[in-house]
């Protein structure tokens, strides 16, 4: 976004998500993902992983909306930068079956009735730090409320991937939205290129 000197300003996304991520810059954040508390007792909780920001922005907007504690998933060693090398290597894990250790914070679990899980679809399927999320709880009694983005391809096999982790829970029917700007980029700007 350019404003009206001429200068680049923050993008929409960078806006919605300031909310969500000033609080943790604010306090000298480390590298452990903790749980942002709201400041009334709550019984929700929205986890959510996010690799350019468009699941964060969701997750920010449902934590409004229920008043509910909050936290990112977040992986002990970074997924590459470059949209491609994160594509295959998230491929290899779930080829692997790998499920990456996390740096989230043990949560009190047992404090939560309902939890809103947020994650894009990678190759199809739930991201690996999403099944190592999952597989870390006991869900009996808790309903979840999946919501994903996706780059076109709809929730792949993410459902399957949560009934199979997350036995005894009610899941409740999954929002789901296309967000594929980085792919759509990428796209453009080879196409671009090639007719250079």
């Amino acid at each position: 976004m350019t404003t009206s000197f001429g200068m680049t300003g923050p993008s929409r996304k960078a806006i919605l998500a300031a909310p969500l991520i000033l609080p943790a810059v604010a306090g000298g954040a480390s590298s452990r993902s903790a749980v942002a508390r709201q400041g009334a007792a709550t019984d929700v909780l929205v986890a959510y992983h996010s690799r350019t920001g468009n699941t964060c922005v969701i997750a920010g907007q449902i934590r409004r909306a229920r008043n509910a504690d909050f936290v990112e998933i977040c992986t002990a060693a970074r997924y590459p930068e470059d949209y491609e090398q994160t594509v295959e290597q998230a491929r290899l894990e779930t080829e692997a079956g790998f499920e990456p250790p996390l740096v989230t914070d043990a949560l009190d679990m047992a404090r939560y009735r309902t939890v809103s899980l947020g994650f894009p679809i990678w190759g199809q399927e739930a991201p690996p730090a999403v099944r190592s999320f999952v597989k870390a709880y006991d869900w009996a009694g808790k309903t979840i409320r999946p919501f994903v983005t996706h780059g076109g391809y709809g929730l792949g096999t993410s459902t399957a991937v949560l009934a199979v982790h997350t036995r005894g829970a009610r899941r409740a029917p999954p929002f789901a939205i296309e967000a594929e700007q980085e792919r759509r980029t990428l796209s453009c700007v080879t196409d671009w290129l090639g007719a250079a």
